[in-house]
């Protein structure tokens, strides 16, 4: 599923024409965000083409929140452009959010509301048929086992728990693009060995840019990391350019994110 989506100038940096590469489905042009004299991400720039599984990696506080909801028009840059499936975030918002299943890390729920309820509410809010509806509920409710839950309100669940329903919400509508911030969060081994076997059974018609603190998992999944700290692009390349085990894989991360001071 590798690809190449990005190319660098003789000084290391991220060549912009990169980012509207031919077939990219998620592309970030430049994109920053301030807020005030803080600067949260800075001319963050890379494309994702379609059916690449790529790792979104960096510290806590390094960026990738914050550009995973600029990516999905949560927030708005401060500068530079988003787009998904060629479609500008900004400027044909509808559009895009059709082809974006979000999951955003510990995602706000409905607590009163039961998974079946949420889920008929958010086919509804997606302009979803009846059939439709039936039909991917019925899809999602598999994938994500949630069947023994299906009836229970959301604030009773587990986090696991919560963290499917969250998942099967960003499933609902069949997106062509996932963007999944901290999937596995909460939940058990099992459970996280379901997520990957999902994820890998997705890559196969969907792009999917994934936001893990879990190394191992990048291996797992992943053909691609894109590393951020400080909120600048310090690494894009195959997950295997960072090494060939998850010990170093984490020594390469510490070294591309650690600061000599």
């Amino acid at each position: 599923m590798s690809s190449e989506t990005s190319t660098e100038t003789e000084t290391g940096a991220l060549d912009d024409s990169a980012s509207t590469t031919d077939g990219a489905m998620i592309e970030a042009v430049g994109l920053s965000k301030y807020y005030g004299q803080f600067v949260a991400i800075e001319d963050v720039s890379f494309s994702v083409p379609g059916g690449q599984v790529a790792a979104f990696l960096g510290p806590n506080g390094a960026g990738k929140s914050t550009t995973m909801k600029l990516l999905t028009g949560y927030l708005a840059p401060s500068d530079g452009r988003a787009r998904i499936g060629g479609h500008d975030v900004a400027d044909e918002r509808l559009e895009a959010s059709r082809m974006i299943g979000y999951m955003p890390e510990g995602g706000p729920l409905y607590y009163e509301m039961t998974p079946q309820g949420l889920l008929n509410y958010t086919g509804a809010a997606r302009g979803l048929s009846k059939e439709e509806l039936a039909e991917r509920t019925e899809f999602v409710v598999a994938k994500c086992s949630l069947s023994s839950v299906f009836g229970k309100a959301i604030g009773k669940l587990s986090r696991g728990y919560k963290q499917r329903v969250g998942m099967a919400q960003a499933l609902l509508h069949d997106p062509d693009v996932l963007i999944l911030d901290e999937p596995t969060s909460g939940l058990d081994p099992n459970q996280v060995a379901q997520v990957r076997e999902l994820i890998q059974g997705l890559s196969e018609n969907k792009t999917i840019l994934l936001s893990t603190h879990i190394l191992r998992e990048v291996q797992a999944v992943c053909d691609r990391v894109i590393l951020i700290n400080s909120g600048r692009i310090v690494f894009d390349g195959p997950v295997d350019d960072l090494g060939d085990g998850a010990d170093q894989i984490e020594t390469e991360f510490r070294n591309l994110t650690t600061s000599d001071d």
